[in-house]
């Protein structure tokens, strides 16, 4: 687990080229090792586990296609998706970063509800 990983460093760091078990469908396999995607996540030291997570996505329109269908899935249910390939796509890369837990880990808080505005708990379930 990437909390009990942490706790090894004392400084950020990232694991890279998850198996493509473990991504989702619109991450690319590295060309040179296809059992794994060019992805990433970072992990803050101390246990205070991941806080951002990202890759490179597919940008090819057949190379989607292909990958959807090798999920199990069914490319018409992601049609909206595919059309932003159709006509091309530039190769890129994005992550999203959990805010809450790089405040969580920058100010040294037990939980990750101190650091959020509203949380959501089992006896709070509306703002």
């Amino acid at each position: 687990e990437e909390s009990v990983l942490s706790k090894q460093f004392e400084t950020p760091f990232f694991i890279t080229h998850f198996p493509v078990s473990t991504r989702s469908f619109y991450h690319m396999n590295d060309p040179s090792n296809p059992n794994v995607t060019l992805s990433s996540d970072l992990i803050a030291p101390e246990g205070y586990g991941e806080i951002t997570s990202g890759g490179q996505r597919i940008h090819r329109y057949e190379d989607l296609v292909n990958k959807i269908k090798s999920f199990g899935l069914d490319p018409n249910e992601y049609g909206w998706y595919l059309d932003l390939r159709k006509f091309g796509m530039p190769p890129h890369s994005g992550f999203g970063l959990g805010v809450e837990r790089t405040v969580r880990w920058l100010l040294r808080l037990p939980h990750v509800r101190d650091a959020t505005l509203f949380p959501r708990t089992p006896s709070r379930l509306y703002p």
